[in-house]
């Protein structure tokens, strides 16, 4: 099987619901030995069918974007070019423009991979979420990255310091293969204009003026690799910053949610006690009760043993008046 046709069923496997993934692969293994003899060929070709890895959820989650809302990986595969471009020029004003702009991008695709994972099937914890924020930030700091992240075949989540590029080795399923989403086209450097009219043809202009700009109003320095870890560390100074910020705002819920957990705790520990005392109670009233009753049915025997003593003397008496002498 060439690459191409294992990247046309990967991308249908890749595009599913995260619990249809091995049930999917079954079957398309299955469909390729369908209606026709086993051949070593056709068994090779579908054991690289079942030998298509599952993704992890955050990866699956990326995935998602990929085919159902590119635009938002789109985005931030033009905001990386426009990063790196800045760092290699040492422009620290831009990079901190961009990083602002990449924290509000990140928490927008963020919740679009929610939305998208909840319309097909699964919701997002924290964790997961967590790791997507990794990946499609890694995607932003290495061109490769956001290749893989635009691919739609992601397999596992993807993280980057800043300085290093991003470990890729077994993260795409049938890698060097397209995905859904169209790759960004590379900035244009300033002499490449004059050079394509020369040739007869202009290139268009990059749709976002934002990123056209950037380290294109003077030549890139040849910076040292001191120069270069300095502005990645600006850089990753922005990011620890905005990290932080949503760690305390983490923490902030934690401890509403443990006061919350410890209000109702206390609720149940009342309501336990005062179901113990109507226990109680109940217990006493059902005592008091037995004797009552047992008290009546004794008092209601008496009673009843006295009004026959009664009638017998009142007899008696109509005797004793009827007879003579007495």
């Amino acid at each position: 099987m060439t690459d191409r046709e294992l990247a046309g069923i990967a991308a249908q496997l890749y595009a599913q619901p995260f619990d249809n993934f091995v049930a999917a692969r079954t079957a398309a293994a299955k469909a390729l030995l369908a209606g026709q003899p086993a051949t070593p060929e056709l068994r090779s070709r579908a054991a690289e069918v079942r030998a298509l890895p599952k993704p992890s959820v955050s990866a699956w989650a990326v995935n998602m974007l990929a085919w159902h809302r590119p635009e938002a990986l789109r985005d931030l595969a033009e905001l990386g070019h426009a990063m790196r471009a800045a760092q290699t020029a040492l422009d620290a004003a831009t990079l901190r423009s961009l990083a602002g702009e990449r924290r509000k991008l990140l928490a927008g695709a963020i919740g679009a991979a929610r939305a998208v994972a909840e319309q097909h099937g699964r919701k997002i914890s924290g964790t997961v979420a967590t790791e997507v924020e990794q990946t499609l930030r890694a995607a932003t700091a290495d061109e490769g990255a956001a290749l893989a992240v635009r691919s739609g075949r992601l397999l596992r989540a993807l993280t980057a310091d800043g300085v290093d590029v991003v470990e890729l080795a077994g993260a795409v399923a049938v890698p060097d293969s397209p995905g859904p989403a169209t790759p960004a086209a590379p900035r244009v450097p300033p002499a490449a204009p004059e050079a394509a009219a020369a040739a007869g043809s202009v290139p268009s202009p990059p749709a976002r003026p934002r990123l056209r700009a950037v380290g294109q109003e003077r030549p890139a320095p040849s910076p040292s690799a001191r120069e270069r870890a300095l502005a990645a560390l600006e850089q990753a100074s922005d990011a620890s910053r905005a990290s932080a910020a949503e760690a305390d705002l983490a923490a902030a819920e934690l401890g509403e949610a443990a006061a919350a957990a410890e209000a109702q705790a206390q609720q149940a520990a009342a309501l336990r006690e005062q179901l113990a005392r109507a226990e109680t109670g109940l217990r006493e009233a059902r005592k008091r009760l037995d004797q009552a009753s047992a008290a009546a049915q004794q008092a209601a025997r008496a009673a009843d043993k006295d009004r026959r003593r009664e009638d017998l003397a009142r007899e008696r008496v109509l005797r004793l008046g009827n007879t003579p002498g007495g």
